[in-house]
């Protein structure tokens, strides 16, 4: 037999039947937390691999690692820039401080942001020296790499009480004869894992796709309605809308004569989700208020997803109740349509 779910109910039912309805929700959550949007910058472990084998071979096996090999590899495969940096295991603004800073380069952060972003492509750094007007972000390029030799080449000072040195690892704690001995011998299982547990899988692309996240959730909330056929309008981010003092994600059909708006949340941490259903408050406040001046009234959809709403007992129990029950989550979007205004709209 199906579960009920909250949007089905009566007002008076969902009223009497309130924790039933929050766990039938909380069940429905997923831990969104283990996908990630891949986005537009992603880089793929064989394209990844493709470039480490082409900055070995390069260099010797990493014995012959110098400024000019480095950009002999470059020329082939401009993501060698992305292993190099893997292997001083910094962020491209830390690299950037340490040109500076021992090289007196002019690189800033955002330049070299800018650079670990273009060297995802293969022919980046080819294209760069073909243009005479590169002067400039080749000279950075080369300090980035001249620092990074530098740093690999001391390896890790010696150990101090109450510190650790970020050079401190297996491929770089003894100089040149890590980078040697870990490209030469099979890594143990053991130091790899330990390397990830020090640090956060895929934390670089997690951060740079932070913002894509929260559209997850908007992206199939849209592909739904395309696919009917139903007239909507998507607000964009931080964007108003008259009449309305916080702008939904949603209008449908649009914002001059909504039946109903919707907001599209998704979050991993419960004090996120805490604002969230704070913001969906408002837009039924927002709601009530222009009932109250004589508008048309329309429904105030909640489509939300993760892990952080789940923490939040009272909250979706509030959250429910004021919406009539009308919260969706990943696992019953396909119900969205039927069970509000929507269906109204439907054109195909």
């Amino acid at each position: 037999m199906q579960r009920e779910r909250p949007f089905e109910l009566s007002q008076k039912e969902l009223e009497a039947r309130i924790e039933e309805m929050v766990d039938a929700t909380f069940a429905d959550i997923s831990s969104e937390f283990l996908l990630m949007p891949t986005g537009t910058g992603l880089v793929r472990y064989p394209d990844f691999q493709a470039a480490y084998e082409v900055l070995k071979k390069k260099t010797g096996g990493f014995h012959k690692l110098s400024l000019e090999t480095v950009k002999t590899a470059l020329l082939e495969n401009s993501l060698v820039l992305g292993v190099l940096r893997s292997v001083l295991g910094m962020t491209a603004p830390e690299w950037a401080e340490l040109a500076r800073a021992e090289l007196d380069s002019d690189i800033t952060q955002g330049a070299a942001r800018g650079i670990d972003k273009d060297c995802r492509t293969k022919d980046f750094y080819q294209k760069l020296v073909a243009r005479n007007s590169a002067v400039k972000s080749i000279e950075r390029i080369d300090a980035l790499i001249t620092v990074a030799i530098q740093y690999i080449d001391k390896g890790a000072p010696p150990e101090q009480d109450g510190v650790l040195h970020r050079l401190a690892k297996f491929d770089t704690a003894f100089g040149r004869e890590s980078l040697e001995h870990a490209a030469k011998e099979n890594v143990p299982y053991a130091v790899l894992l330990y390397e990830r547990y020090l640090g956060r899988p895929f934390a670089t692309h997690r951060d740079a796709v932070s913002e894509l996240v929260g559209e997850v959730m908007e992206n199939a909330v849209e592909q739904r309605l395309r696919e009917a056929g139903i007239s909507y309008r998507k607000t964009g981010r931080a964007e108003r809308i008259p009449g309305f003092g916080q702008a939904p994600d949603f209008c449908i059909p649009d914002e001059i004569n909504p039946a109903v708006i919707i907001e599209a949340k998704i979050t991993s941490d419960d004090g996120t989700a805490r604002d969230k259903v704070a913001r969906i408050k408002v837009l039924e406040n927002q709601r009530n208020k222009h009932v109250s001046e004589k508008k048309p009234h329309y429904e105030v959809v909640a489509c939300v997803d993760g892990r952080g709403f789940r923490q939040r007992r009272a909250d979706m129990r509030d959250l429910l109740l004021i919406l009539n029950g009308k919260v969706f989550t990943a696992a019953t979007l396909d119900r969205l349509i039927e069970c509000t205004r929507i269906s109204e709209f439907v054109s195909r």
